[in-house]
């Protein structure tokens, strides 16, 4: 049985992690969340982690926090759990939680260092390049890429 009032729990709750180690997370206040509520969001990156409270939130134009942003964002275990409740004078706020697997919603910065050498004698290119850095560890397994050459 959950506690708090029907539809008072933040809803369209999602994280993304950009430049290797921040990441926001955003959500929106539950319809029905009396016009008082402010929302807290907790985390545990892993197991052996403490539950955090967010250090830096994102505020609308009334002050109630809608995101959080993180810095130094490593990816430690597989799952990381996220928790917002609420707090209002008039009830009780309905708690959101989930589990997310931070590898999944990295988005990759571009490869570095791109190079192109051409020979037009021998009418070939070598394009070299460096792998962008991630957030996580299994570097070598999660990699393809893709070349377009346009001819002008």
């Amino acid at each position: 049985v959950f506690a708090g009032m029907n539809g008072s729990a933040i809803e369209n709750f999602s994280c993304v992690i950009y430049d290797i180690s921040l990441m926001n997370c955003t959500w929106q206040a539950g319809r029905d969340a009396p016009g008082d509520t402010q929302y807290f969001l907790y985390w545990m990156n892993s197991r052996d982690d403490d539950e955090t409270e967010c250090e830096l939130y994102i505020k609308d134009e009334n002050g109630r926090h809608t995101g959080c942003r993180f810095q130094n964002v490593t990816i430690k275990d597989k799952t990381t759990y996220f928790l917002v409740n609420g707090t209002s004078k008039d009830s009780q706020i309905r708690f959101y939680d989930t589990y997310i697997e931070l590898y999944r919603i990295e988005k990759l910065m571009p490869p570095s260092n791109v190079a192109v050498n051409c020979d037009k004698i021998q009418n070939d290119c070598i394009i070299q390049w460096q792998q962008p850095q991630i957030s996580h560890s299994n570097k070598d397994k999660c990699f393809k890429y893709e070349v377009e050459i346009t001819y002008k």
